[in-house]
Protein backbone atom coordinates (compact mmCIF):
# COMPACT_ATOMS: atom_id res chain seq x y z
CA UNK A 1 0.00 0.00 0.00
CA UNK A 2 1.75 3.17 -1.37
CA UNK A 3 0.94 6.10 1.46
CA UNK A 4 1.98 9.54 0.25
CA UNK A 5 2.96 11.94 2.89
CA UNK A 6 3.06 15.88 2.52
CA UNK A 7 4.70 18.16 4.45
CA UNK A 8 7.39 16.00 5.38
CA UNK A 9 9.69 18.02 7.15
CA UNK A 10 7.41 18.89 9.91
CA UNK A 11 7.05 18.16 13.18
CA UNK A 12 4.58 15.34 12.43
CA UNK A 13 6.10 14.34 9.09
CA UNK A 14 9.32 13.95 10.56
CA UNK A 15 7.51 11.50 13.00
CA UNK A 16 5.90 9.63 10.55
CA UNK A 17 9.12 9.05 8.87
CA UNK A 18 10.79 7.66 12.59
CA UNK A 19 7.67 5.00 12.38
CA UNK A 20 7.82 3.67 8.77
CA UNK A 21 10.78 1.40 9.32
CA UNK A 22 7.56 -0.61 11.91
CA UNK A 23 5.49 -0.78 9.09
CA UNK A 24 6.63 -2.63 6.26
CA UNK A 25 3.56 -3.09 5.01
CA UNK A 26 3.12 0.43 4.24
CA UNK A 27 5.73 1.83 1.07
CA UNK A 28 6.00 5.78 2.11
CA UNK A 29 6.36 8.27 0.18
CA UNK A 30 7.69 11.66 2.22
CA UNK A 31 7.53 14.88 -0.04
CA UNK A 32 7.93 18.50 1.39
CA UNK A 33 7.59 21.39 -0.68
CA UNK A 34 10.83 20.82 -2.93
CA UNK A 35 9.61 17.59 -4.43
CA UNK A 36 5.53 18.51 -4.34
CA UNK A 37 4.20 21.97 -4.67
CA UNK A 38 0.73 21.12 -3.45
CA UNK A 39 -0.70 24.43 -3.92
CA UNK A 40 0.22 24.06 -7.41
CA UNK A 41 -3.00 21.40 -8.73
CA UNK A 42 -1.02 20.64 -12.01
CA UNK A 43 2.07 19.16 -9.91
CA UNK A 44 -0.72 17.06 -7.36
CA UNK A 45 -2.25 15.58 -10.18
CA UNK A 46 0.97 14.66 -11.90
CA UNK A 47 2.06 13.24 -8.70
CA UNK A 48 -1.04 11.35 -7.94
CA UNK A 49 -0.75 9.96 -11.55
CA UNK A 50 2.86 8.72 -11.29
CA UNK A 51 2.31 7.00 -7.99
CA UNK A 52 -1.13 5.94 -7.34
CA UNK A 53 -1.25 6.41 -3.66
CA UNK A 54 -4.07 4.90 -1.71
CA UNK A 55 -3.43 6.99 1.36
CA UNK A 56 -2.39 10.79 1.23
CA UNK A 57 -1.78 11.84 5.12
CA UNK A 58 -1.39 15.84 4.77
CA UNK A 59 0.92 17.38 7.27
CA UNK A 60 1.83 20.18 5.33
CA UNK A 61 0.28 23.77 6.73
CA UNK A 62 0.93 27.33 7.67
CA UNK A 63 1.41 27.04 11.10
CA UNK A 64 2.89 30.71 11.53
CA UNK A 65 -0.29 32.01 13.78
CA UNK A 66 1.18 35.32 14.23
CA UNK A 67 2.61 36.19 11.37
CA UNK A 68 -0.76 34.92 9.25
CA UNK A 69 -2.23 38.01 10.19
CA UNK A 70 0.44 39.93 7.82
CA UNK A 71 0.06 37.14 5.26
CA UNK A 72 -3.29 36.11 4.96
CA UNK A 73 -2.70 34.97 1.43
CA UNK A 74 -0.01 32.64 1.69
CA UNK A 75 -1.81 31.12 4.54
CA UNK A 76 -4.92 30.32 2.64
CA UNK A 77 -2.98 29.50 -0.21
CA UNK A 78 -1.19 26.67 2.38
CA UNK A 79 -4.20 25.94 4.48
CA UNK A 80 -7.11 25.92 1.91
CA UNK A 81 -6.18 25.96 -1.99
CA UNK A 82 -3.79 23.36 -0.71
CA UNK A 83 -6.32 20.91 0.61
CA UNK A 84 -8.64 21.84 -2.21
CA UNK A 85 -6.29 20.70 -4.88
CA UNK A 86 -5.23 16.98 -2.85
CA UNK A 87 -8.88 16.71 -2.38
CA UNK A 88 -9.40 16.81 -6.13
CA UNK A 89 -6.57 14.71 -6.97
CA UNK A 90 -7.87 12.55 -4.31
CA UNK A 91 -11.29 11.73 -6.02
CA UNK A 92 -9.50 11.34 -9.22
CA UNK A 93 -7.41 8.55 -8.18
CA UNK A 94 -9.66 7.47 -5.71
CA UNK A 95 -6.73 7.91 -3.04
CA UNK A 96 -7.89 8.13 0.70
CA UNK A 97 -7.01 11.39 2.15
CA UNK A 98 -6.26 11.95 5.73
CA UNK A 99 -6.34 15.47 6.54
CA UNK A 100 -4.76 17.72 9.82
CA UNK A 101 -6.63 20.47 11.51
CA UNK A 102 -6.68 22.09 14.78
CA UNK A 103 -8.57 23.11 17.82
CA UNK A 104 -7.87 26.92 16.90
CA UNK A 105 -10.93 26.53 14.60
CA UNK A 106 -13.01 27.20 17.80
CA UNK A 107 -13.32 30.44 19.45
CA UNK A 108 -12.55 29.34 22.93
CA UNK A 109 -15.67 30.46 25.00
CA UNK A 110 -16.83 27.49 25.67
CA UNK A 111 -16.50 25.32 29.27
CA UNK A 112 -16.68 22.06 27.79
CA UNK A 113 -14.44 19.95 25.55
CA UNK A 114 -15.17 20.20 21.83
CA UNK A 115 -17.13 17.61 20.40
CA UNK A 116 -16.64 17.35 16.37
CA UNK A 117 -19.80 18.65 15.82
CA UNK A 118 -19.57 21.61 17.76
CA UNK A 119 -19.66 24.46 15.50
CA UNK A 120 -16.49 26.05 14.07
CA UNK A 121 -15.78 30.48 15.03
CA UNK A 122 -12.02 30.41 13.88
CA UNK A 123 -11.43 34.46 15.74
CA UNK A 124 -7.97 34.87 13.72
CA UNK A 125 -6.55 34.81 9.88
CA UNK A 126 -4.91 31.33 10.73
CA UNK A 127 -7.94 29.27 12.36
CA UNK A 128 -9.98 30.98 9.50
CA UNK A 129 -7.92 29.56 6.67
CA UNK A 130 -7.39 26.22 8.75
CA UNK A 131 -11.32 26.23 8.67
CA UNK A 132 -11.54 26.91 5.07
CA UNK A 133 -9.17 24.01 4.85
CA UNK A 134 -11.93 21.63 6.21
CA UNK A 135 -14.63 23.11 4.51
CA UNK A 136 -12.87 22.59 0.85
CA UNK A 137 -12.24 19.09 1.77
CA UNK A 138 -16.09 18.58 2.99
CA UNK A 139 -17.19 20.05 -0.33
CA UNK A 140 -14.23 18.39 -2.56
CA UNK A 141 -12.93 15.33 -1.70
CA UNK A 142 -15.69 11.80 -1.15
CA UNK A 143 -13.38 9.58 0.94
CA UNK A 144 -10.98 10.90 4.02
CA UNK A 145 -10.72 12.24 7.25
CA UNK A 146 -10.29 14.97 9.38
CA UNK A 147 -8.27 15.16 12.60
CA UNK A 148 -8.38 18.24 14.70
CA UNK A 149 -5.34 18.07 17.07
CA UNK A 150 -3.84 20.64 19.40
CA UNK A 151 -0.64 22.11 20.94
CA UNK A 152 1.20 19.74 18.64
CA UNK A 153 5.14 19.68 19.89
CA UNK A 154 7.77 17.46 18.87
CA UNK A 155 11.52 16.79 19.10
CA UNK A 156 11.82 17.70 15.48
CA UNK A 157 10.88 21.61 14.04
CA UNK A 158 9.87 24.39 16.33
CA UNK A 159 7.59 24.17 19.01
CA UNK A 160 6.74 25.79 22.59
CA UNK A 161 8.72 22.91 24.48
CA UNK A 162 11.97 23.57 22.53
CA UNK A 163 11.51 27.43 22.68
CA UNK A 164 10.96 27.39 26.39
CA UNK A 165 14.26 25.03 27.10
CA UNK A 166 16.05 27.65 25.12
CA UNK A 167 14.80 30.57 26.69
CA UNK A 168 14.30 28.64 30.43
CA UNK A 169 18.50 28.04 30.05
CA UNK A 170 19.68 31.22 29.23
CA UNK A 171 16.85 33.59 32.12
CA UNK A 172 16.24 33.42 35.21
CA UNK A 173 12.61 33.68 35.15
CA UNK A 174 9.83 33.63 31.86
CA UNK A 175 6.02 34.99 32.37
CA UNK A 176 3.92 32.49 30.62
CA UNK A 177 0.15 32.77 29.83
CA UNK A 178 -2.29 31.25 32.40
CA UNK A 179 -5.61 31.91 31.05
CA UNK A 180 -5.63 29.71 27.87
CA UNK A 181 -6.05 26.09 28.77
CA UNK A 182 -5.59 23.25 26.04
CA UNK A 183 -4.12 19.88 25.73
CA UNK A 184 -0.41 19.38 24.38
CA UNK A 185 -0.05 16.91 21.93
CA UNK A 186 3.01 14.78 21.06
CA UNK A 187 3.49 14.38 17.57
CA UNK A 188 5.08 11.18 17.67
CA UNK A 189 1.60 9.84 19.52
CA UNK A 190 -0.72 11.50 17.16
CA UNK A 191 1.75 9.67 14.12
CA UNK A 192 1.26 6.37 15.51
CA UNK A 193 -2.62 6.63 15.92
CA UNK A 194 -2.75 7.86 12.23
CA UNK A 195 -1.18 4.90 11.23
CA UNK A 196 -3.06 2.55 13.97
CA UNK A 197 -6.30 3.79 12.49
CA UNK A 198 -5.69 3.58 8.20
CA UNK A 199 -6.67 -0.04 8.17
CA UNK A 200 -10.14 0.93 9.83
CA UNK A 201 -10.77 3.77 7.28
CA UNK A 202 -9.18 2.51 4.18
CA UNK A 203 -12.72 1.38 3.15
CA UNK A 204 -14.39 4.29 4.03
CA UNK A 205 -16.43 6.27 1.40
CA UNK A 206 -17.55 10.22 2.88
CA UNK A 207 -15.38 12.63 5.12
CA UNK A 208 -15.18 11.77 9.00
CA UNK A 209 -13.91 14.57 11.37
CA UNK A 210 -11.88 13.04 14.61
CA UNK A 211 -10.63 14.96 17.58
CA UNK A 212 -7.02 13.95 18.46
CA UNK A 213 -5.04 15.19 21.43
CA UNK A 214 -3.12 13.49 24.23
CA UNK A 215 -5.08 13.81 27.94
CA UNK A 216 -5.49 16.00 30.65
CA UNK A 217 -5.83 19.85 30.27
CA UNK A 218 -3.01 22.62 31.11
CA UNK A 219 -2.62 26.50 30.65
CA UNK A 220 0.62 27.30 28.72
CA UNK A 221 1.77 28.19 31.92
CA UNK A 222 1.34 24.68 33.53
CA UNK A 223 2.76 23.33 30.40
CA UNK A 224 6.05 25.64 30.51
CA UNK A 225 6.36 24.50 34.10
CA UNK A 226 6.52 21.37 33.25
CA UNK A 227 8.98 21.55 31.40
CA UNK A 228 11.39 22.96 33.09
CA UNK A 229 10.86 20.73 36.14
CA UNK A 230 10.94 17.65 34.11
CA UNK A 231 14.11 19.23 32.06
CA UNK A 232 16.26 20.25 35.78
CA UNK A 233 16.42 23.33 34.70
CA UNK A 234 16.59 26.39 37.70
CA UNK A 235 14.24 28.98 35.92
CA UNK A 236 10.94 30.34 37.65
CA UNK A 237 8.03 30.73 35.75
CA UNK A 238 5.68 33.72 36.45
CA UNK A 239 1.76 33.07 35.38
CA UNK A 240 0.42 36.37 33.63
CA UNK A 241 -2.60 37.13 31.62
CA UNK A 242 -3.26 37.03 27.80
CA UNK A 243 -3.59 40.93 28.14
CA UNK A 244 -0.31 41.39 29.57
CA UNK A 245 1.32 39.58 26.85
CA UNK A 246 -0.76 40.67 23.56
CA UNK A 247 0.31 39.29 20.09
CA UNK A 248 -1.24 39.59 16.47
CA UNK A 249 -3.49 37.21 16.62
CA UNK A 250 -5.93 36.12 18.96
CA UNK A 251 -6.06 32.44 20.67
CA UNK A 252 -9.09 30.43 21.87
CA UNK A 253 -9.35 31.09 25.25
CA UNK A 254 -10.29 26.99 25.98
CA UNK A 255 -10.28 24.82 23.57
CA UNK A 256 -9.38 21.43 24.65
CA UNK A 257 -10.92 18.44 22.45
CA UNK A 258 -13.75 15.40 23.31
CA UNK A 259 -12.08 12.66 22.60
CA UNK A 260 -14.51 10.19 22.63
CA UNK A 261 -15.47 9.55 19.41
CA UNK A 262 -11.76 8.55 18.39
CA UNK A 263 -10.79 6.14 21.11
CA UNK A 264 -14.63 4.33 20.80
CA UNK A 265 -14.57 3.85 17.14
CA UNK A 266 -10.76 2.13 16.95
CA UNK A 267 -10.23 1.51 20.70
CA UNK A 268 -7.69 3.59 21.61
CA UNK A 269 -5.92 4.29 24.68
CA UNK A 270 -4.53 7.91 24.50
CA UNK A 271 -1.46 8.62 26.57
CA UNK A 272 -1.39 11.37 29.58
CA UNK A 273 0.18 14.83 28.42
CA UNK A 274 2.74 14.78 31.25
CA UNK A 275 3.82 11.27 30.66
CA UNK A 276 4.53 12.09 26.69
CA UNK A 277 6.14 15.32 27.35
CA UNK A 278 8.69 13.00 30.01
CA UNK A 279 8.94 10.74 26.50
CA UNK A 280 10.26 13.25 24.03
CA UNK A 281 12.50 15.51 26.51
CA UNK A 282 14.65 12.39 26.97
CA UNK A 283 14.63 12.35 22.74
CA UNK A 284 15.59 15.80 23.21
CA UNK A 285 18.18 15.30 26.23
CA UNK A 286 19.53 12.29 24.19
CA UNK A 287 20.27 14.26 20.71
CA UNK A 288 24.05 15.26 20.27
Amino acid sequence: MKILVTGAKGQLGSELKELATYYPEYEFIFTDYEELDITDISSVSEFYFSLHPVVVINCAAYTAVDKAEQEPELALKLNSLAVKNLSDASVKFNSLLVHISTDYIFNGKGHRPYVETDTPEPVSVYAKSKYDGEKQMLSACQKGVIIRTSWLYSSFGNNFVKTILKYSKERRSLDVVCDQIGSPTYAGDLALTILKIIPGIIDHHGIEIFHYSNEGVASWFDFAKTITEFAGINCKINPIETKDYPLPASRPFYSVLNKSKIKERFGLEIPYWKDSLEECLKKLIDKP
